[in-house]
């Protein structure tokens, strides 16, 4: 930090004499005494310009008195076009066409009323070089006047704060990028100051944008020494994941934070740069290519439309939800159980979707006579049924209550469904549901089966359609949140095997593949995602603690905690008996799972829901083993209800 920055920030903030920062703004009729005083000075300089010439100057009225008609001209142009409304120290384009307009329309006024005396009265009063020359001299007077507050305010303020922001480079000189800079220049409050660019084009040398230097990124480390960057801010959306890897592996290395702002026109409504600045998160680091959606497929099927989106205020939930706002169908209702989450998804949606029309209702899918009202007080045209329990440590301990909401729930939105002739019901399983090994997965399949085979029967005019894939990215009790909290509080991080794998997607394009899905079932698909390459946990824990700036094992220890109850190493999409068709879209997938007669589905769901009811939690499992055959409980205390798999004979 230089001497001058250290001074400027004693002199203009805290408790100080001057506390020039601190003004307010200059009162409207300051700004108008102002530019009558600048216009005055541009005559008088005028004046003496042309003094020194051959040119002789109209004697019809004396020079002191062209200029007071000239001035009054000049005023009244002033509140005509407003030119006095700007704040000074905030002045925009706007701002300066108001002058150039006040400038020239006082021009035109004056020359036009000198010709019309002239026809009459056979000479002129003003003279068309001066008039001219003041007009061009007046407009820069008051323009540099604007330009001049408002770069010493931002100096000043700059300068003020300089200590305490972070430097940092921006990577990329496309036009979002350099409008995003000057957000970042003209925004005295961010925390932040910009000290050069970033780029790819080795042929930059001496090229500077707002003032500050680009610089060349084929050597990135050597780049932010040379800019003294404590930060680089890259806008995610313009890098493939590949390139995103490679400049944050360059960027730790470097021991450099990095910060990621979404592309401008995907900024949050309503909210300022600062809240748009975030750190990169794992999330974003996914090598994956961008979904493609057919959206005026989905604008026209949801157009006019009344949508039910159950567990609405979950992570998969609320995400559909503020993907059908886009689309604007009729009316959504959220339904959910969880009355603060709730809460908070209405107030958002509010917040930054004011046009979308939707309401929130406090339910349980799981109570028949509380559906049976609401699909009589909202005739619904589609279900995206994201409601479910999830967690599998939890439900292994407490099988009934899995029952209660991923069955019935789901035969209570079924028969619902069935009854009022809904046109389409999406239900969001999960990869757990493929050869289960817990008894949350073992619930979903069960759920599965039962859509699966209601599909099948006459009187089904629903098109009933589920959708199948792995974890999302930063849900709501997921291991990225979870990594996040420990690493907050200093570790360990722990994972339960060093060799356990998942598949990953964001939220948002797990729900983007849902809705897409959605539109394309006939009825009775499972359709099951493209889910990318697996990824190993423990690299994800490492990658977040480099992320947070710190070393693995070193600042932050990782922990093998050892598998919980129904975990297993690595999830399916698919089991051995499906067949895999494609679809249009290249990242959905048919799965035609075998179905059972809806007759068995249906005995079996009815008696073991009548026994979870009992709270006879070993009964339950061994029911669910009965309807779903491939449910094999890994590291749990139901394995000894499972069937010997191919027990040899023993000879007697």
């Amino acid at each position: 930090m230089n001497k001058s920055s250290k001074i400027l920030s004693k002199l203009f903030v805290g408790d100080n004499k001057l506390r020039l920062l601190d003004q307010r703004y200059l009162p409207r009729w300051i700004v108008v005494l102002i530019d009558v005083l600048l216009c005055g000075l541009a005559l008088a300089v005028s004046y003496f310009i042309l003094s020194d010439t051959r040119i002789a100057f109209h004697d019809v009225l004396s020079v002191p008195e062209q200029m007071l008609v000239i001035l009054a001209v000049n005023l009244t142009f002033f509140f005509v076009f407003k030119s006095y409304s700007g704040i000074i120290r905030h002045s925009t384009f706007i701002d300066i066409v108001k002058l150039a307009f006040t400038s020239i329309s006082t021009a035109v006024i004056v020359l036009l009323g000198n010709e019309i005396f002239a026809a009459l009265e056979d000479q002129k009063i003003f003279l068309t070089t001066f008039m001219l020359l003041y007009m061009f001299t007046s407009f820069t007077f008051m323009l540099f006047f604007r330009i001049s507050v408002k770069e010493s305010y931002t100096f000043l303020r700059n300068a003020a704060h300089s200590e305490s922001k972070k430097k940092i480079a921006i990577i990329g000189i496309d036009d979002p990028t350099v409008s995003l800079a000057k957000a970042i220049v003209t925004e005295s409050e961010l925390p932040y100051t910009l000290v050069g660019f970033l780029t790819q084009n080795t042929s930059t040398k001496r090229v500077q944008i707002l003032g500050k230097p680009v610089i060349s990124s084929s050597n990135l480390s050597e780049s932010l020494n040379k800019l003294e960057a404590e930060a680089v801010l890259l806008m995610s959306d313009s890098f493939s994941g590949r390139e995103k890897n490679e400049i944050v592996e360059s960027c730790l290395n470097a021991g450099v934070e990095i910060l990621n702002v979404p592309n401008l026109q995907n900024w949050k409504k309503k909210e300022d740069i600062s809240n748009q600045i975030k750190p990169l998160e794992i999330e974003d680091l996914l090598e994956r290519s961008p979904i493609r959606l057919d959206d005026t497929v989905l604008a026209n099927d949801l157009k006019g439309k009344t949508v039910l989106v159950t567990g609405g205020a979950g992570s998969i939930g609320s995400e559909i939800v503020q993907q059908l706002a886009t689309f604007k169908p009729a009316l959504v209702v959220i339904l959910d159980q969880a009355e603060s989450a709730l809460h908070e998804l209405e107030l958002s949606l509010r917040l930054n979707y004011p046009d979308f029309n939707f309401i929130t209702e406090l339910a349980d899918i799981s109570n028949m006579y509380r559906l049976e009202l609401m699909f009589k007080k909202y005739n619904f045209n589609i279900i995206y049924h994201a409601a479910a329990y999830k967690h599998v440590p939890l439900i292994e301990r407490n099988p009934h209550e899995a029952i209660y909401v991923n069955l019935l729930g789901t035969i209570n939105l079924c028969f619902q469904s069935v009854s009022n002739k809904i046109d389409r019901f999406v239900m969001v399983s999960t990869d757990k549901a493929v050869n289960p090994t817990n008894v949350m997965g073992a619930s979903k399949r069960a759920a599965e089966m039962y859509v699966q085979a209601l599909q099948q029967e006459p009187e089904t005019t629903t098109k009933f359609i589920t959708t199948r894939f792995g974890n999302v990215l930063g849900s709501n009790g997921s291991v990225i949140p979870h990594f996040k909290k420990q690493i907050a509080q200093g570790g360990p991080v722990t994972v339960t095997h060093k060799d356990i794998i998942r598949y990953f997607m964001t939220i948002p394009e797990a729900c983007q593949l849902v809705m897409q899905a959605g539109t394309m079932g006939k009825g009775g698909e499972i359709y099951v995602f493209d889910m990318g390459e697996p990824v190993k946990i423990i690299d994800l824990a490492k990658r977040m603690i480099r992320l947070s700036g710190l070393e693995p094992y070193e600042d932050i220890d990782i922990k093998i905690t050892g598998l919980r109850p129904g975990e297993k190493l690595y999830e399916e999409l698919l089991n051995d008996t499906n067949v895999v068709l494609p679809t249009h879209h290249p990242k959905i997938m048919i799965s035609s799972v075998p179905s059972v007669a809806f007759s068995e589905i249906k005995a079996k769901s009815e008696e073991i829901i009548r026994t979870a009811t009992k709270r006879d939690d070993e009964s339950v499992v061994a029911l669910l083993k009965e309807i779903v055959p491939e449910f094999r409980s890994q590291n749990s205390t139901f394995e000894r209800l499972d069937k010997p798999k191919n027990k040899a004979l023993t000879k007697i």
